[in-house]
């Protein structure tokens, strides 16, 4: 199934070339492929982008975790290290707004693809290189991973029960951060028009994310730390409570929700206790406030909590699974799971988090490995793309 035209969207006419793999690189792809951007992905001959290997889930030929990536995209097969596909590389380059890659910096400049490569082809080009430490520098080179760069960044040493190890996050949140975070850096470029790189690391863009823990350190000298139940640093309580059958998060921000919730759960008198009144008392005697509210919380169950409080104002929710979360009411009212039929089937996937008024994003299949490479084969080198912001 050739995709013929592009989904509608902001960036339609807006030609994107990816050379990437996994997850940072085709997350930044399928982003703007999502807001109607060309993206053509292009893979190495034989297996492609490793995403492909990934999972042992299928619908027909298309594997789940490669296609929850790449859908509304375009494939093309081409060797960059060789003088042929060097070749094709220049005049699909010619043809485009920008490319992006999230491969090593030396294999960024192995394969030609820089702006300093590129510009002789097209000097209005965009090139994003998503690497682990920067295309310069003493440590670019140096492997990197979603696990590394949050054991480096800080992140694990922050996560987890105070008295237990270090721990990742539930899921891949440097990888995905930084393919928004790409997206967004590209995206600026184009808006400007005048071509050039963008170099986002993964490690730049945990430590970013970071900020009000970074700056509570580097203005007042206070370590990051954790706390039970995922406590946050500032407000009390705020973090994650058992309750009679579950777990419930509570984050009670000042003090006339804190007031609401004392009376609804019939502890009044701590409206007035002076070690619990306002926001600061409550954190200077953090471990007395989460034990009182710790015992009454525990004796009802948390979607009687839910019920009680959030009529209330007081921010409040169960603790749910992702199989929760995709089959809830709430994930069904933000058409945020989609279908996208394919020849063999529907694949069922998280849809894109951008609503634009009036305009519906189109979700269209992934790419078989190489289904468009006849498309582009008539390519002669000469630019005949718009480089302005609409991509007119």
């Amino acid at each position: 199934m050739s995709h013929t035209t592009a989904p509608p969207g902001p960036l339609s006419g807006i030609r994107i070339l990816e050379v990437s793999h996994m997850l940072a690189g085709p997350y930044c792809g399928m982003l703007l492929a999502d807001l109607g951007a060309e993206v053509i992905k292009i893979e190495a001959p034989g297996k492609g982008d490793i995403g492909r290997q990934i999972g042992p889930h299928f619908i027909g030929p298309h594997n789940a975790y490669f296609a929850s990536l790449n859908r509304n995209k375009r494939s093309i097969s081409l060797d960059l290290t060789s003088e042929a596909g060097q070749q094709r590389l220049g005049e699909l380059a010619a043809n485009s707004h920008a490319l992006l890659t999230n491969v090593r910096p030396a294999a960024v400049r192995k394969l030609g693809l820089t702006y300093e490569a590129l510009r002789k082809h097209n000097d209005k080009i965009v090139c994003l290189a998503l690497t682990g430490f920067g295309l310069e520098g003493p440590f670019a080179e140096k492997p990197a991973y979603d696990y590394v760069i949050q054991a480096l960044a800080g992140v694990m040493a922050m996560t987890g029960d105070p008295n237990g190890p270090p721990v990742k996050t539930g899921y891949s949140v440097v990888d995905n951060s930084a393919g928004i975070m790409g997206a967004l850096g590209l995206t600026a470029k184009l808006v400007e028009g005048k071509g050039g790189q963008v170099d986002v690391s993964l490690y730049d863009t945990m430590l970013s994310q970071l900020n009000y823990l970074a700056g509570g350190y580097l203005n007042a000298g206070q370590k990051a730390q954790r706390y039970p139940g995922g406590g946050h640093p500032y407000i009390v309580p705020a973090q994650i409570f058992p309750t009679l059958d579950g777990h419930l998060a509570l984050f009670i921000t000042h003090d006339g929700f804190w007031a609401d919730f004392c009376r609804e759960i019939g502890c009044e008198a701590w409206i007035t206790d002076t070690r619990y009144a306002t926001m600061a008392a409550r954190t200077a005697n953090r471990e007395a406030v989460i034990a009182d509210v710790q015992a009454v919380l525990a004796t009802g169950s948390t979607d009687s909590w839910v019920e009680r409080l959030a009529p209330l104002g007081v921010v409040v929710a169960g603790v749910q699974s992702l199989e929760d979360a995709l089959e809830s009411e709430l994930t069904r009212s933000r058409q945020m799971v989609v279908s996208v039929p394919t020849p063999h089937g529907e694949i069922r996937m998280v849809g894109n988090p951008i609503k634009l008024q009036g305009q519906p994003t189109h979700y269209g299949p992934p790419p078989l490995l190489d289904e468009d490479a006849g498309e582009f084969e008539e390519l002669d080198g000469q630019s005949h793309v718009s480089h302005n912001a609409s991509g007119g």
